[in-house]
């Protein structure tokens, strides 16, 4: 391998840019603070990046390593060295010419323990709906008979209040602290229970009880009404004031589709910020465009990350694994056998059970609005529920969106099927009602306006916990392809079809985010790059499974995931292993489940992958593994290259500028790490980053992307592009089935701007070339090519 030497960066004499050049994710905790993060400081600004990309850095939960479970928006959070150590890495930073991009959280909550240490619902459970705090909170008191219902217990309240007391002022159990309603402090227990402002019940009445919003269907963070001027004010004051102060620069916005209002909520925040650079973590599903009236630079890029890992899967191949896994696995279809059946399955089973309460929260909205629409009257509420189910499983994305066109063709032809699902027609207007309602944002009936926000809220709910948290577990043919936005019934993108994204890209949201991993990727780019082989070699993983030991395993299906799963990681592990793949069984939930669970078959399944993956089958899988490295190293590159020089701000998650395997959380969320020495990776990200910041011009204008065409008998291994031209990019894709076909042969790529020889020199090797690229020459060292014009 040659490899052209960078020079030591300077460092830049300027303040940041406004639009970072590329960010680097930090996982802030306890175990790495700000302190932490400022001694990484020069390393971050010799690596390329502009901007450090911070997780929440407001109050959360004690010792919470992720910080999505806000405690307090008005301060910063102790743990990590509070606003005095947030302030010195900026100041760090901005030495170094980098500036910081924070995580906010605007949707919700934690409903922590004890419940003092959210002081706004602490409030609310104190005062009940005359709190100041009450507009805060997504509570339908009128459900609750004026109160609302904390599903903390462990059991049945009768069989739970030995374990209750009152102390100091407040009602105990265990790490729970529940305040009193004033004037209650001396009543009995059962009256003292009965006159607060809130029900202490079993958790497992959440599912159908539950009286107030939270985030997907997990009751400890509760939702926030950041619809309200008031609201917004006070839980963004912090933020808005540390970007007034120049610590903060840019946004990441959680979550924007639990919003009631996700168009009004971020047109707020670019006139309180000043229009700073925000980009909203919303996963667009399939050809989903994000709304352009949307006021932010554009998603976080999963969109992006499904189109960089398609180019490297062969939908051929993709097709065949998919015969063989059904054949080995004998799932029926709608249990991972079809991805569209098992996806439709999975949203029946999370509306009908995990998320009833939402659904008869929805059911009562659409009664009331009913009853304040003459035209709407008189349909039985069992139709309004069933209407509302059916429609909501068949909306084909996270959520409809007020006043944007497709939401409403999307929700017809949702519409279309509720119907069929009716045996009476007269019965199916009821979905007519649905989706009437549904689109009725605007009306001046509060009713009506209320079920509009909250179908798309449930909407958005169900779609991740249905497909990203259920059926992407249970329909595994390839699990590359099963990530965040992705689409494992159809993962393969043509190259013209990658050409085509980022042409959209460059016109209309150039300075959106790109990713391929994140603390929320069920895989890290690395580990999807060596699976994404398997679509190149279906018979080969066909023959390896087959002669696997599998004695020990609870089903076909754990066996198929476990291989795959260690082989993606790349390391006999069971100490990563085993909580993988338990996680995986259970959030598949077809054996076991978080809340239904099987401990003997959950005991075969740690067994399994202890003593037979790990033990026994190791060295055969190790073995095939090792013949696959070639292509899992193609993959790696091409991945990360075409990430870091496609439209968009790249986001580099902590630890992967260098071989990062990693499998679901908590596996991804340590605190950082950084590497101990330089491998191939690393060495393309930093000349990447350096090219991005020495020709911004390239790469920052809109309309700066232009595909190129490649010819000869092997042109459609090759991928390239040039960056408004200034910039060459070329990766190699498909390099089993490439050489299975004898190699390059006659390929070439013709390049930009023709000129005299030496135009376009390779970054990474030095290499010069003129008009033309001979392909075989172009990829002799690496299976990818930067180039930079003279």
């Amino acid at each position: 391998m040659s490899l052209q030497p960078l020079p030591e960066p300077a460092v830049p004499s300027s303040p940041p840019p406004a639009v970072p050049v590329a960010t680097y994710r930090l996982q802030l905790q306890p175990e790495f603070p700000f302190a932490a993060a400022e001694r990484a400081v020069p390393y971050l600004a010799g690596l390329g990046v502009s901007h450090l990309h911070l997780s929440p850095v407001l109050e959360a939960g004690p010792g919470s390593t992720h910080g999505y479970d806000v405690t307090g928006h008005d301060r910063v959070r102790e743990e990590l060295g509070g606003e005095e150590g947030l302030r010195s890495l900026a100041a760090a930073a901005r030495a170094h010419g980098m500036g910081l991009v924070v995580d906010i959280v605007p949707n919700h909550m934690a409903v922590p323990a004890p419940e003092r240490l959210n002081r706004a619902l602490w409030e609310v459970l104190r005062d009940g709906p005359a709190s100041e705090y009450a507009r805060w909170f997504d509570i339908d008191w009128a459900a609750g008979d004026g109160r609302v219902l904390l599903p903390v217990l462990g059991g049945r309240l009768p069989d739970e209040t030995r374990a209750l007391r009152v102390e100091g002022g407040q009602l105990r159990y265990y790490d729970h602290a529940f305040p009193l309603r004033p004037g209650t402090e001396e009543l009995p227990l059962p009256e003292l229970l009965a006159a607060q402002h809130y029900r202490l019940a079993w958790w497992r009445l959440a599912r159908t009880d539950l009286n107030y919003r939270r985030f997907f269907t997990i009751s400890q963070l509760i939702a926030v009404r950041v619809e309200d001027p008031e609201v917004f004010e006070a839980t963004h004051a912090t933020v808005l004031r540390l970007l007034r102060d120049g610590v903060v620069d840019g946004l990441r916005i959680d979550h924007p589709d639990g919003l009631a209002d996700p168009a009004g909520y971020l047109a707020r925040l670019r006139k309180a910020s000043g229009g700073r650079w925000t980009v909203v973590e919303k996963v667009l599903c399939g050809e989903e465009r994000l709304p352009r009236g949307w006021a932010c630079a554009g998603t976080t890029g999963y969109d992006a990350l499904r189109r960089v890992d398609g180019v490297f899967a062969d939908p051929d191949g993709v097709r065949e694994l998919t015969d063989i896994y059904r054949e080995f696995t004998g799932c029926p279809s709608d249990a991972g056998g079809e991805w569209a059946a098992t996806a439709r399955r999975a949203a029946y089973e999370v509306v009908e059970g995990d998320l009833t309460a939402e659904v008869e929260r929805l059911g009562r909205s659409a009664d009331r609005a009913c009853a304040a629409r003459p035209e709407l009257a008189d349909h039985a509420p069992w139709a309004l529920r069933r209407a509302i189910r059916e429609t909501l499983v068949r909306f084909p994305v996270y959520r409809p969106y007020e006043g944007e066109a497709e939401s409403a063709r999307l929700l017809e032809r949702a519409a279309r099927g509720a119907r069929e699902a009716f045996a009476v027609p007269e019965e199916a207007h009821a979905v007519d009602v649905v989706r009437e309602l549904a689109l009725s944002y605007g009306d001046a009936q509060p009713d009506v306006r209320d079920f509009a926000v909250r179908f798309a809220q449930v909407a958005s709910a169900l779609h991740a916990k249905a497909e990203e948290d259920r059926a992407f577990y249970r329909y595994v043919p390839l699990l590359s392809a099963n990530e965040v936005g992705g689409e494992p019934g159809d993962p393969a993108v043509a190259p013209e079809a990658f050409h085509d994204f980022c042409v959209r890209q460059s016109a209309l949201w150039p300075d959106a985010g790109t990713v391929l991993s994140t603390h929320d990727t069920k895989r890290s780019a690395d580990v999807r790059a060596r699976l994404a082989v398997l679509s190149q070699v279906p018979s080969e993983w066909q023959a390896l499974v087959s002669r696997l030991p599998s004695q020990g395993a609870p089903d076909p299906h754990v066996a198929w995931v476990a291989w795959q799963t260690a082989l993606g990681l790349g390391t006999p592990d069971p100490e990563r292993l085993v909580p993988a793949v338990l996680k995986s069984v259970r959030e598949a939930g077809l054996r076991t489940s978080w809340t239904e669970g099987d401990q003997g078959y959950e005991d075969a399944v740690a067994a399994f992958v202890r003593e037979t993956v790990c033990g026994a089958g190791w060295s055969a899988l190790a073995e095939f593994a090792a013949r696959l490295s070639p292509h899992t190293e193609a993959n790696r590159l091409g991945a990360a290259l075409l990430h870091l020089t496609m439209p968009g701000v790249p986001d580099v998650y902590q630890g992967t500028e260098s071989v990062y395997e990693a499998l679901v959380d908590p596996d991804n969320r340590p605190p950082a790490r950084f590497p101990a020495r330089e491998d191939r990776k690393t060495a393309l990200t930093r000349h990447a980053l350096r090219l991005r910041r020495e020709v911004p011009e390239a790469f920052a204008a809109p309309d700066t992307y232009e595909p190129l065409t490649p010819r000869g008998a092997s042109a459609s291994h090759l991928l390239a592009f040039s960056r408004g031209g200034r910039v060459v990019v070329a990766v190699t894709r498909l390099t089993h089935t490439l050489d299975a076909a004898g190699g390059w042969h006659d390929t070439t790529l013709p390049l930009p701007l023709p000129g005299g020889d030496g135009d376009w020199q390779d970054v990474l090797t030095g290499r010069r070339y003129g008009e033309t690229a001979d392909a075989a020459q172009l990829f002799t060292d690496w299976p990818v090519a930067l180039l930079r014009r003279s």
